[in-house]
């Protein structure tokens, strides 16, 4: 007798293994660097396991369900066409913290775990009991709540212009449940008049990308929100506000700490040490690129 394909709801199910091998294949295709990683997250996600745990069962042969397998391949569809792994999974590891994003927010990166050591360090240091971190432009509230959680004796105030990251920050200071942590919807030149000559640290990871760059990866390009990529001509317009802000918040000898690209160190020491800034330095990620320039308050 002829041969006949199996219906739909009896085919073979795919095993772990084999459907992450192929989601391998389609994501490299699209230019995906880590496709490896980025399939397992993904059906891990699908399955509500820990990527250890997902490893395992593929290793045993395990086998997907069709619902599973047909989630996991639109997933997979979504990020070979370059939506951000963050979006799809709704969340973002930083440091011990798991976030919420999602369209609108600018999703953390590994290279902001350098400025919030350096903040921490500062926040760890400060003489007083209970000093206090103003995180500038906060977007998905990432730093303020590392701040908040690995400096529990401090007091973090985050500040955010822009709606949609609002919502997003006001979703992931619920979440996290920081008593420490005070956010508010505020421009960045009028945050917090209440604080003048107290911070301790001001922090900030502004828009600093200039308006006429195009950044290279579509993930960047096509779903961060511009207001948190493009600082003006120079791509430093926000970052003459937070040194502007940052003076009248610090108290002396406090500190400011700003990240930004990894071209524009020498210009932002300038620019803080005609500010008044003293002793303005930059400092490399964990890549050796230069990501955070730190200045004292006069």
């Amino acid at each position: 007798m002829p041969a006949h394909s199996a219906p739909d709801d009896i085919r073979p199910t795919e095993t772990i293994a084999g459907a992450l091998s192929a989601a391998t294949d389609a994501l490299t295709a699209a230019g995906i660097g880590d496709a490896r990683v980025d399939a397992e997250l993904l059906l891990a996600h699908v399955l509500r396991v820990g990527r250890g745990e997902l490893q395992a069962a593929a290793l045993r042969g395990d086998t997907l369900d069709a619902a599973s397998d047909a989630h996991f391949h639109g997933l997979v569809a979504r990020r070979a066409s370059r939506e951000p792994l963050q979006h799809i999974t709704g969340t973002a590891p930083f440091r011990h913290l798991e976030l919420r994003v999602g369209p609108g927010v600018f999703v953390p990166r590994p290279e902001t775990e350098t400025l919030v050591q350096i903040a921490l360090d500062a926040l760890l240091a400060a003489a007083s009991p209970s000093p206090i971190a103003v995180d500038l432009g906060t977007g998905s509230g990432a730093i303020a709540l590392a701040l908040a959680t690995e400096a529990p004796h401090s007091r973090v105030f985050a500040a955010e212009n822009a709606v949609d990251a609002f919502v997003w920050a006001k979703e992931n200071f619920a979440d996290v449940g920081a008593e420490n942590a005070t956010l508010a919807f505020i421009d960045l030149a009028r945050a917090f008049p209440d604080l003048d000559g107290m911070a301790s640290v001001v922090v900030s990871n502004p828009p600093y990308v200039p308006d006429a760059a195009v950044p290279r990866d579509p993930e960047v390009r096509w779903f961060d929100p511009p207001t948190a990529l493009y600082g003006g001509p120079d791509g430093l317009g926000i970052v003459r506000q937070v040194s502007a802000t940052a003076l009248r918040l610090a108290h002396p000898g406090g500190i400011v700490a700003i990240e930004h690209g990894e071209s524009q160190g020498a210009e932002i020491r300038e620019l803080l040490s005609a500010d008044g800034w003293r002793a303005p330095a930059t400092h490399m990620d964990l890549t050796r690129r230069d990501r955070v320039t730190t200045a004292l308050h006069p």
